[in-house]
């Protein structure tokens, strides 16, 4: 009776290490390649307009597209491009300008530093260099093109193993000079902007079925 009881207990030992290895197996290889998209509004930097020109204060939408590595459960990379529509403000001449970018940026996931947390949310940082190209639809000639770096936060929420929703909110400094002339910057963009998203995070590897 004894034996069988010893034997009852390692087997329900061993079948328990192999579930949570196998569970944090398929976690792991789930995190490792990601989709993303999201939708928001995005706010511009008023100094970047040439004077007499104002930007909505809030403006929609804003678009984000992105593939996301991680090499480590905390560490990881994603590329990711962005399209930004900013409008003229009611007290302005009237310009629309299509603001687009694609940055290589550096992702951290912070979550385990914050143990207070509940399970299913999660913090995760990402900054890192682009370009940005600026291509106003009412003054076409005066198209930009210039360095930037952006930094932002994703708040996520986990819906499944392979699923989850986010707010993201990111900063994007414009590395440009000054307008050429004033007739440059008409209807054009050299400034900062700050976006605002909600999005749906999508795992593109490990098992599917395994929930």
């Amino acid at each position: 009776m004894k034996t069988a009881f010893v034997n009852y207990r390692f087997y329900s030992l061993l079948f328990i290490l192999l579930f949570s290895t196998a569970t944090m197996f398929g976690q792991s290889e789930a995190s490792k390649w990601k989709a993303q998209i999201a939708f928001g509004v995005n706010m511009p930097n008023a100094s970047g307009f040439v004077s007499g020109f104002e930007g909505n204060s809030v403006n929609f939408p804003t678009i984000n597209l992105g593939a996301q590595r991680m090499f480590k459960p905390q560490y990881g990379v994603k590329l990711d491009f962005g399209y930004n529509r900013i409008e003229n403000a009611s007290s302005s001449p009237y310009f629309k300008i299509n603001y687009t970018r694609i940055n290589a940026q550096f992702v951290y996931d912070a979550t385990s530093v914050f143990t207070f947390l509940p399970e299913n949310i999660g913090i995760v940082g990402h900054a890192g260099p682009g370009m940005t190209f600026v291509k106003p639809l009412t003054y076409q000639d005066n198209k930009l093109s210039y360095l930037n770096v952006m930094a932002g936060i994703e708040f996520h929420y986990t819906v499944s193993r392979t699923f989850s929703v986010y707010l993201d909110t990111s900063y994007i400094y414009g590395i440009s000079g000054d307008f050429d002339s004033i007739s440059d910057g008409y209807g054009s963009f050299n400034g900062n902007l700050f976006t605002a998203t909600i999005g749906l995070s999508v795992s593109l590897s490990g098992c599917y079925y395994c929930d």
